[in-house]
């Protein structure tokens, strides 16, 4: 069901809502408050929200490994990037930034899997060994700041079509999903392999023999 505990954070009569100059282009962003877990997520958008349509989204759960430290043992820094670049080619779309590290099971366990993962377990058996689900992200928050922003119709920039399922069924009219190839090399290629493997991520085998940015034509998610 649609989390409906969310709201702009405001204090003393002053929203959070601002002008974010980047070296993408000059952004808005917002931050939106989620009653129920007590996180804050973002919505960062270019342009305007009403299209034309469909509107490019990307709902990003945070991965502080990878967005603000570069690691390559993920693909989250360089999707990030990309779709940031992909809105800002074609003038207007918006990030989700879901404050979900670790596919939701926070930044301490998730560390934790990499711990496992450097003895031999995968991406999934380690969040399973540690009691974790193999994915634990809820994106019913990601549907209500997409209807509070002003978006009706989203093209989303993803290689995971469960993404797509879910907001869907909270609501969110995808009629489009544009796959996001990046960043793929030989420190990752094994959990790329699994995220295709075991989690049913639509990434061609071909790609994954490849490390170069591949931003696809968008195509219908049914």
């Amino acid at each position: 069901m649609p989390s409906e505990k969310i709201i702009i954070m405001e204090k003393e009569g002053v929203p959070a809502d601002a002008k974010l100059p980047t070296e993408h282009g000059n952004f808005r962003i917002r931050v939106f408050h989620d009653a129920t877990s007590g996180l804050d997520h973002v919505a960062l958008t270019l342009g305007e929200m009403d299209g034309p349509n469909p509107v490019l989204v990307r709902v990003h759960s945070e991965c502080l490994t990878g967005d603000a430290f570069g690691s390559l043992r993920c693909d989250c820094g360089p999707q990030l990037n990309a779709a940031i670049r992909q809105i800002q080619d074609v003038g207007w779309g918006c990030i989700v930034y879901l404050r979900q590290e670790g596919r939701g099971i926070g930044l301490h366990a998730k560390i934790q899997a990499y711990n496992l993962q450097d003895k031999g377990a995968d991406t999934v058996e380690a969040n399973l060994l540690l009691g974790h689900p193999a994915d634990a992200r809820d994106y019913g928050i990601a549907s209500n700041i997409i209807r509070a922003v002003g978006i009706d119709n989203v093209c989303l920039l993803t290689n995971n079509p469960d993404k797509v399922k879910q907001l869907s069924l909270n609501g969110t009219n995808v009629s489009e999903r544009m796959p996001l190839i990046v960043g793929i090399g030989d420190e990752n290629r094994e959990y790329m392999t699994i995220k295709v493997d075991k989690m049913g991520h639509d990434i061609p085998k071909g790609e994954l023999d490849l490390s170069l940015i591949h931003i696809s034509e968008p195509t219908r998610p049914y």
